[in-house]
């Protein structure tokens, strides 16, 4: 949740003249009391997703579970999730009933108020590619030549040893049809703003929070003790509308929290005082932001450093320790902690204590 003191992009730029729009499917983003909407003058959700409350089970979506493989260690949680999501989803009828399409067709919709209220910000935020992978056949088809069996429609996620090699790779092929249906959804947005004459006038930011496993490091899906390049690389990609700093790229260490001090700076505007983060958008005039000689974050109880020559993540009192020597080893195959304990140490004392402001809590 968002505490009622903290102060949000949307209601810095809501006092600078901006009409701001959002739409979702990301049940969090509505919760009622995650007060996600604050500082929006027209917003969407779009229900439905994941384990959304939206309509109850019925006879055909229960039998649905049939054909739906779930096991791992998160058994009974996916089996939750997806009887809830089959009862949420059974009256779809063409590719537009899915859920990318539906918000990036609102998402086009909205532009055509956006036109007519600049200066304008908008917040689209898909839930897909996430799992459940379960696209219309013909996305499944351009990776798949057919499967037997259950349909591994989601992870589990943790430890991969559950699956076969062929369930892995009908999984990993159904999370790559779901990227391609909300990369075609999302072009049909594209294609309305580039319509519209917006994408003349706006910048576009285009992030995503996390990645998935298939198998690699042994694991499937997002598991907090398996935080490796598969999981935690993601893309950061800022299109200006004057074309500047087009084609290039950056090893600066950027993750989300850069998003508001980017989207302020590049109009020339200081972030609040609340806000971490950087201002990304020099980058685009070949500059390089603020230096960052390392970098840490989070995902549950597991804690996550890396700096130019390491990457470590451990428990979050520091135990079991997993560190990677990224210039000899950038896919982070060999746990080389058990054999450099002061450089663990180190990391985690001055990089992820010294940033935290001290011992963190387990939760």
């Amino acid at each position: 949740p968002i505490p009622r003191g903290q102060v949000t992009l949307a209601e810095i730029l809501l006092g600078e003249g901006f009409y701001n729009l959002m739409v979702t499917d990301t049940l969090h983003q509505f919760r009622p009391f995650y007060d996600m909407h604050r500082g929006f003058h027209a917003f969407d959700f779009i229900r439905g997703q994941e384990r959304d409350l939206f309509r109850p089970p019925s006879p055909a979506s229960e039998k649905k579970m049939e054909n739906t493989l779930i096991g791992g260690p998160s058994a009974a949680h996916s089996a939750e999730i997806m009887r809830q999501y089959w009862a949420n989803t059974m009256d779809r009828q063409r590719e537009e009933d899915w859920f990318s399409p539906q918000v990036f067709t609102k998402a086009a919709e909205y532009l055509e108020m956006a036109k007519e209220s600049q200066p304008f910000f908008m917040f689209v935020d898909s839930y897909d590619p996430h799992e459940p992978w379960d696209p219309p056949e013909k996305y499944i088809n351009l990776y798949s030549d057919g499967f037997d069996g259950p349909e591994p429609v989601t992870s589990s996620s943790g430890p991969s040893d559950w699956l076969t090699e062929s369930q892995l790779k009908r999984m990993h092929a159904r999370y790559s049809a779901e990227v391609t249906m909300s990369d075609h959804w999302l072009g049909h947005f594209l294609d309305k703003a580039q319509g519209l004459g917006i994408l003349d006038n706006t910048m576009l930011i285009l992030l995503s929070d996390h990645g998935h496993a298939f198998g690699e490091h042994g694991y499937a899906g997002k598991v907090a003790g398996a935080l490796y390049p598969e999981l935690t690389d993601t893309i950061f990609f800022i299109r200006h509308p004057g074309g500047k700093g087009a084609g290039t790229t950056s090893d600066h260490y950027a993750s989300t929290h850069d998003v508001a001090p980017t989207i302020l700076g590049s109009m020339g505007l200081q972030p609040h005082p609340q806000m971490g983060g950087q201002d990304l958008s020099v980058v685009l005039d070949g500059k390089e932001p603020g230096q960052r000689p390392h970098f840490t974050a989070g995902y549950h109880d597991h804690v996550w450093t890396r700096d130019e020559k390491y990457a470590m993540f451990s428990l979050y009192n520091g135990s079991d320790p997993h560190l990677f020597d990224l210039e000899n080893d950038p896919k982070m195959d060999k746990n080389i902690a058990s054999s450099n304990p002061d450089v663990v140490k180190k990391m985690f004392d001055e990089y992820i204590i010294k940033d935290a402001g001290g011992p963190l809590p387990h939760y």
